[in-house]
C-alpha cells in the first residue's frame, strides 16, 4: 500500500514539473504615451493618446486610443528601428485604423510569421524573411527602439507620436494558472489519499 502511495506521489510531482515546462510563452507590454512634442520634428497639437503593444510568441496586439487631433487621421504605422529623437521606416502599416475621425480607438492582433504583416521596405531589409523581420522588430522592442505614429491630414508626417517602452517583463497567462492549478490540486489529492491509506493500514 505504501509503495503505491508513493507511486502515486511520484507521478503527482512529475505532473507539476511537466505544468510548469509547458507552460504558453509569456508576454511582454510596450506602452507610449502619445503626443505631437514627440515628432521629429515636433508639432504643435493638442492630441493625446496611448498604444499599447503586447507581444507573445509569433503574436503582435496593438491597442490605441487616441483624442484632440488637429486634423483627421488618416494612417497609423509601427516604426522600427530608432531611439528618441530619431525617425525611421514603417515597419507595420496598421492597415484598419479608423480614418477620418478626431479622436477613436482601434485593436488588433497581427500573426508576425506573416510576410505581409510588414511593410515592403522593411521585410526587403530583413532578406524578404518574415521570421528575420520578426526578430529585428521585436529586438527593437526589446532596446527601445521602435514607435507608433499617428499621421493625420493636418500633419502628414505625423500628428502624435510615442517611444513605445516596455512596462512589464512578464505577465502570466490566465491558462498557465489553470493548468498549474490542476497539478498543484492533484498534487494535494494524492497526499490526502496516501495519508488515508495509512490509515487503514493501521486499522
Amino acid at each position: 500500500m505504501r509503495t503505491r502511495s508513493r507511486i502515486r506521489l511520484a507521478m503527482a510531482s512529475a505532473i507539476v514539473s511537466l505544468t510548469f515546462a509547458g507552460l504558453p510563452a509569456q508576454a511582454q507590454v510596450f506602452v507610449g504615451q502619445l503626443s505631437g512634442s514627440q515628432e521629429v520634428p515636433p508639432v504643435v497639437s493638442p492630441g493625446t493618446g496611448t498604444a499599447t503593444v503586447t507581444l507573445n510568441g509569433n503574436f503582435m496586439t496593438v491597442d490605441v486610443v487616441f483624442a484632440n487631433l488637429l486634423g483627421n487621421s488618416n494612417a497609423a504605422h509601427i516604426h522600427c528601428c530608432a531611439p528618441i529623437g530619431a525617425n525611421a521606416g514603417i515597419a507595420t502599416p496598421l492597415l484598419t485604423f479608423p480614418v477620418g475621425v478626431t479622436s477613436g480607438s482601434f485593436s488588433q492582433v497581427f500573426d508576425m510569421a506573416l510576410s505581409f504583416n510588414y511593410s515592403p521596405g522593411f521585410l526587403l531589409a530583413n532578406g524578404g524573411n518574415a521570421l528575420q523581420a520578426r526578430n529585428t522588430l521585436f529586438a527593437g522592442f526589446a532596446n527601445g527602439t521602435t514607435y507608433f505614429n499617428l499621421h493625420t491630414s493636418q500633419f502628414p508626417g505625423g500628428e502624435i507620436r510615442g517611444q513605445l517602452l516596455q512596462q512589464s517583463s512578464v505577465v502570466p497567462e490566465p491558462i498557465s494558472m489553470v493548468l498549474l492549478g490542476t497539478g498543484l490540486a492533484g498534487l494535494g489529492a494524492l497526499r490526502r489519499r496516501r495519508r488515508h491509506d495509512g490509515d487503514d493500514s493501521s486499522a
